[in-house]
């Protein structure tokens, strides 16, 4: 029997929205991926399979993506607890926020931390239920969980952060390299970073694995005190945010050789630790145009020609 195929169309049920925000299903312009967005959820899927298995993943993506946001929204108050603190989540994707931090108490950090990565997993399991798809992608603002079979290959740009760069490095992802999740932090991404990296690039197990340990990793590339680096109150910025009265990197102004060397090599030893620990696989780390890695020379995962 034909799947059918997936309606798409300008809003979702009005008994959906949340917020103020509807549901939205579409394509994207180039390539007509399929795309869900509500409030800050900002999903775009890359299915590769028969036409037949791409519908019917399709419409059990846009499945799981009905409530989402409104069961996110309900347990807020315990997913800005820190780790370890107040009551435990209830729903799928909140206990998956809070398992993905919970390796890295007791040093601060909230759920919120995995919640992009964890919300791309939940879709990424309800796309490859059937398992008749050759690779899925789901990209959620940038973090990405990723599943592939046979020869299937993923290939990613690694970037400095900065506007306007060119991505400095393709890396290819394989089947068997056991990366299911890619995910950046930095000062100057969509969240507040308590560090100076411009992009912290994290390969693992899973999205929400790799959005907690790139939250973490770049907390770490960092200058305490130092006068070229401007803070403030999370709090000032985002009067919800999960970070509190904790200050923030707004910017960055240049910074010595030997300054950038040494924020990069102390987020260089923390995602050696967090490697170590079997928490990612990979690390790439970006501060004003210089670019280290860590755990990348695992075999199957290697820079591919542009």
């Amino acid at each position: 029997m034909t799947a059918p195929a997936i309606s798409v169309q300008a809003d979702m049920p009005a008994r959906s929205t949340v917020g103020g925000y509807r549901p939205w299903v579409g394509r994207t312009p180039k390539g007509g991926r399929l795309r869900l967005v509500q409030g800050p959820i900002d999903l775009i899927l890359d299915l590769k399979g028969p036409a037949d298995a791409v519908r019917a993943a399709e419409a059990r993506a846009a499945g799981a993506f009905e409530g989402l946001l409104e069961r996110l929204v309900a347990e807020l108050p315990v997913l800005r607890e820190p780790a370890g603190k107040g009551a435990s989540p209830q729903g799928r994707v909140a206990r998956a926020m809070a398992s993905a931090v919970a390796p890295f108490q007791p040093d601060f950090i909230t759920p919120m931390a995995a919640v992009a990565g964890a919300v791309a997993d939940h879709i990424l399991a309800a796309i490859t239920a059937e398992g008749a798809l050759e690779s899925a992608a789901v990209n959620n603002g940038g973090d990405i969980a990723l599943w592939l079979t046979g020869a299937a290959r993923y290939r990613i740009g690694i970037a400095d952060g900065r506007p306007g760069t060119a991505p400095l490095a393709l890396i290819g992802i394989g089947a068997g390299d056991g990366i299911g999740g890619i995910a950046t932090s930095g000062w100057r991404g969509r969240s507040h970073s308590l560090g100076i990296a411009e992009a912290v690039t994290v390969l693992a197990h899973n999205a929400a694995a790799a959005d907690a340990a790139a939250t973490m990793i770049a907390n770490a590339v960092d200058l305490p005190g130092h006068p070229g680096v401007s803070r403030r109150p999370a709090r000032d910025l985002a009067p919800d945010s999960d970070l509190g009265t904790r200050l923030v990197t707004v910017d960055v102004g240049p910074l010595t050789l030997g300054d950038r060397a040494r924020a990069l090599d102390a987020g260089a030893r923390y995602a050696t630790e967090v490697i170590g620990r079997g928490l990612a696989r990979a690390v790439f780390l970006s501060l004003q145009g210089e670019v280290r890695s860590v755990g990348a020379d695992l075999p199957a995962i290697r820079e591919e020609k542009r």
